[in-house]
């Protein structure tokens, strides 16, 4: 079943589901509203997901959070976009989020939300290539590109254990069959695709 058939999840449930605090809960619930505010000026989600934006963007990204390496302190977001997942992994208290962006008017939305939820990401608003100066424990991205150049997109920001945490849906199977980097893979059910899955992957060849 696609998620798009699901019944919409509601904010209490998503509550229910991901344990967030009541603070925390306020300031999902004005992430939400500033993105429903700037989505038709700039497109920042498919429309169809926002009749469900617990489940689609919040619980999708919020999912994560428990499998952070326990002493993560730094997280790289690839291709933030509306910032899923990665100002979300800010909201839920990741203390270092850098959000990589090179769409000026999505940077412009995530320095608005961010300034709205009282979370302090750091802001590149550049190329992925360009970006030079993060050592990552993590590496995060949702619907950027298919496995093996995401991996070559990752690998000059992750510190020497550092592992990406990559949101797949349907087609993952294929794109680890392209990818012949040696590396460990685990994979994880996504609790908000029934059809997608969450990559870990960790002890990744340069080569």
């Amino acid at each position: 079943m696609l998620p798009n058939l699901l019944p919409p999840l509601t904010a209490e449930a998503f509550q229910t589901v991901t344990g967030v605090s009541r603070e925390t809960m306020a300031r999902l619930d004005t992430y939400l509203t500033h993105l429903i505010k700037w989505q038709p000026r700039i497109n920042l989600v498919s429309n169809a997901t926002l009749r469900d934006p617990w489940r689609r963007h919040f619980l999708d990204s919020a999912q994560l959070f428990r499998y952070l390496p326990g002493a993560t302190q730094t997280i790289a977001d690839l291709g933030s976009g509306a910032g899923f997942p990665g100002l979300v992994l800010a909201i839920l208290g990741v203390p270092q989020v850098h959000l990589v962006e090179s769409d000026q008017r999505k940077v412009a939305f995530l320095r608005t939300v961010a300034a709205a939820t009282e979370v302090k990401p750091t802001l590149h608003p550049a190329r992925i290539e360009a970006i030079v100066d993060i050592q990552a424990d993590v590496v995060t991205a949702r619907a950027l590109a298919p496995l093996a150049p995401l991996i070559e997109y990752a690998l000059p920001l992750l510190g020497p254990r550092g592992v990406c945490l990559f949101l797949k849906g349907g087609k993952v199977e294929g794109e680890l069959a392209c990818c012949r980097r040696a590396m460990t893979v685990e994979r994880f059910e996504s609790i908000a695709d029934p059809s997608g899955a969450i990559l870990r992957l960790s002890a990744i060849s340069p080569t």
